[in-house]
């Protein structure tokens, strides 16, 4: 069932619209914009009614807030108003609102657009998802990660929150195709997309695959120790999957890891901070290969021996 936002003062409306869309959707209300804009970052909503006439932060406020947030952005939002003037309805729909609803409402419109909005949604989030997904890993895609890395990092960047950048790939695979065939390799690339991805659950990381048997993820809010101590684990899992090739370091197929973690600052460049995480995963590899190298933007450094 599709989950719906009702962002209203009025607890009267709210429950009015509740009232029209429960047996359809589920529905979750709140009253003032702080709390909406909490919610939408934390749920997972197919469509936003947002009232415009509101204490404290109104609707317009609020809508250029959520379609400048990452996570927030890509819902859609219907305003509900009494403002019937063309200019507000200009405003709302140049902020980013998909429609525009004047009050008093029918419940048999409302119905009509959430309907609407809603299918529009999924259509396009399927389409989006198809063009996104590596056909192999059914993790994300180049294209994908090339997209929201920068999204994420202009996010860290604004709430000044640590960002982890890290790159790893896995050991001697071309010796593992040359062995076993691109068939088994094809498996081994994908059987360690899904134990690396299975560790990267939240709405703010993202983990991809770069290219070939090479994958990076970006994530946030750890800062360097915790960064290197949780990739470790992902290491260790991978290893443990006791996929053999004994051509590698160790008897089963390993993975080397590199990667950065900093509070973003304006002038700060993603793409080197990109390519230091590419050298601390260089690093990992003349070190032996099957570890972690990690490093901060002070130049700190955590390294498996």
């Amino acid at each position: 069932m599709d989950k719906i936002l009702v962002i209203d003062d009025s607890a009267v409306q709210a429950e009015f619209l509740c009232s029209i869309l429960r047996d359809n959707y589920e529905v979750t209300t709140c009253h003032t914009a702080a709390e909406g804009l909490q919610a939408a970052k934390e749920g997972n909503f197919s469509l936003i009614l947002l009232d415009v006439i509101m204490p404290d932060m109104d609707g317009f406020m609020l809508l250029r807030e959520l379609k400048g947030t990452t996570l927030t952005q890509h819902i859609p939002v219907i305003l509900l108003t009494s403002l019937a003037d063309i200019q507000y309805e200009e405003r709302g729909l140049l902020l980013g609102a998909v429609d525009y609803v004047a009050k008093p409402f029918s419940p048999v419109i409302i119905k009509a657009r959430v309907n609407t909005h809603i299918q529009l949604y999924q259509y396009q989030t399927h389409f989006k998802q198809q063009a996104m997904v590596d056909d192999l890993t059914g993790v994300a895609n180049r294209r994908r990660y090339e997209g929201e890395s920068a999204a994420k990092w202009q996010e860290a960047l604004r709430f000044g929150i640590p960002f982890s950048i890290c790159m790893f790939d896995i050991d001697k695979f071309k010796m593992y195709n040359d062995t076993f065939g691109h068939p088994a390799g094809d498996q081994v690339i994908a059987s360690v997309a899904k134990t690396a991805s299975s560790y990267f659950r939240r709405a703010t990381d993202l983990f991809a695959r770069y290219g070939g048997e090479e994958f990076v993820a970006v994530f946030m809010g750890s800062d360097g120790k915790s960064a290197y101590d949780f990739m470790r684990t992902i290491r260790q899992a991978v290893e443990d999957l006791r996929i053999p090739h004994n051509a590698s370091v160790s008897p089963w197929v390993t993975i080397s890891i590199g990667g950065v973690t900093l509070i973003p600052k304006a002038g700060d460049s993603y793409d080197t901070y990109l390519k230091i995480a590419d050298t601390m995963l260089y690093d990992a590899k003349r070190m032996g290969r099957n570890r972690v190298v990690w490093t901060n933007e002070f130049q700190e450094q955590w390294k498996e021996k």
